[in-house]
């Protein structure tokens, strides 16, 4: 098998230094392109893992750093304070996604098949893979695993090109239930091709191991594998794997 490689991608943006990391399996051909953005707690060894995992599928995947090389929140009030500042203003958070994109696609790390990449992300992460393809970002898909799904201004979703899919636990108190048809509303007004997988006896962070408060942020292996094989076979279909 194929050694799977992590390795710091450092760059800057408005006098700020990012430090993403590369994950990709050494000696490997032309492969689809990913940009994953982790939750609220930013790159750290769990988003790895993660990356690890979907790299050895076949993809180069690039953990987004949005928060900038010097923070690095600890616990879940260093989080917040971290994460609000974007989530309040989708114009910074949109233009540190695009550099993200941007050094994926432009590192000579790992070989990528032209015109193949995705976005996608979990809890704060989702919500930023949802509005890269809101930005117009020339991306096949977008894939949300338990992220907020509102919007500024849903009318951006005209200028999505490519799949959308969301995965969203039916139970999670932390996605307002008012989201849901709005986001349905957003993307068939904008004639986007999009899924909404709603799983039941899911919470919040149903992907994270290490998420144990129960019916708030809770750990679903059965419902994670389901969600992760959905966004596989999405992929498959539209890098026509």
């Amino acid at each position: 098998m194929s050694k799977v490689i992590v390795e710091s991608l450092t760059y800057h943006l408005s006098g700020d230094t990012y430090e993403s990391r590369l994950v990709y399996t050494l000696d490997a051909g032309e492969q689809p392109a990913l940009v994953m953005v982790p939750n609220w707690m930013g790159v750290t060894e769990g988003a790895v893992r993660i990356a690890r995992e979907v790299a050895s599928q076949g993809y180069v995947v690039l953990i987004a750093d949005l928060y900038g090389q010097s923070l690095r929140p600890s616990n879940a009030d260093e989080a917040a304070a971290a994460m609000m500042p974007l989530k309040n203003n989708r114009t910074e958070l949109r233009k540190r996604m695009a550099e993200a994109l941007a050094q994926l696609l432009g590192q000579s790390k790992a070989r990528l098949a032209p015109g193949k990449a995705a976005a996608f992300g979990f809890c704060f992460g989702g919500c930023c893979a949802l509005e890269l393809a809101r930005s117009g970002a020339d991306l096949r898909a977008a894939v949300s695993f338990h992220g907020t799904l509102d919007t500024p201004d849903a009318a951006d979703a005209r200028n999505i090109k490519g799949a959308v899919l969301a995965l969203h636990g039916a139970e999670d108190p932390l996605v307002s239930a008012e989201q849901l048809p709005a986001f349905e509303a957003e993307m068939t007004a904008a004639k986007v091709d999009w899924q909404l997988h709603s799983y039941g006896g899911a919470v919040h962070s149903f992907t994270d191991p290490e998420a144990n408060m129960p019916g708030t942020a809770q750990y679903n292996r059965k419902v994670s594998e389901r969600a992760f094989r959905a966004m596989h076979n999405l992929l498959d279909e539209v890098f026509q794997r």
